[in-house]
């Protein structure tokens, strides 16, 4: 497994160059990659966390922590991501070992509800989240929400 190196910042402490390499792998990934017509950008990463995984200059991993009442009534975790270049390198597992931490740390103690790719719930499953809704589609992908009591 590489050592990335691990960062948290709010949106207005991201560079622009941190900001353009978030947009620019979440675009690859979900835009491009899964090939999912939506709107990226939508208000919340200015309310968020933003948690990135670095090799160098390189993002490999990323995701955005919610507090309370922007995308769910409890803290979330969203935009989950990892480079396609970094898969099975063990980027995936930093950054929700990270995630969770990270959320427990800014927003306390509390559930960390996450709507996750119905294909993923074994992998999230690993962390101790559990199955909270019926499939529902979301992009014309098959999701789940997940909680982590």
């Amino acid at each position: 497994m590489n050592s990335f190196t691990w960062t948290l910042q709010t949106f207005d402490d991201l560079t622009n160059k941190q900001l353009y390499a978030i947009l620019k792998l979440r675009c690859e990934v979900f835009i491009v990659e899964q090939a999912c017509n939506y709107q990226d950008i939508d208000g919340k990463d200015l309310k968020s966390f933003h948690l990135c995984g670095w090799d160098g200059d390189n993002l490999v991993a990323y995701a955005r922590l919610l507090p309370a009442g922007v995308s769910f009534n409890e803290v979330s975790i969203g935009r989950v991501l990892s480079s396609p270049a970094y898969r099975r390198q063990g980027a995936g597992i930093g950054l929700m070992q990270n995630a969770i931490a990270h959320c427990y740390e800014k927003f306390g103690k509390q559930p960390i509800r996450i709507g996750a790719q119905l294909y993923l719930q074994k992998f999230y499953s690993s962390f101790g989240f559990i199955k909270d809704s019926d499939m529902y589609l979301e992009d014309d992908i098959e999701h789940i929400e997940m909680i982590l009591p």
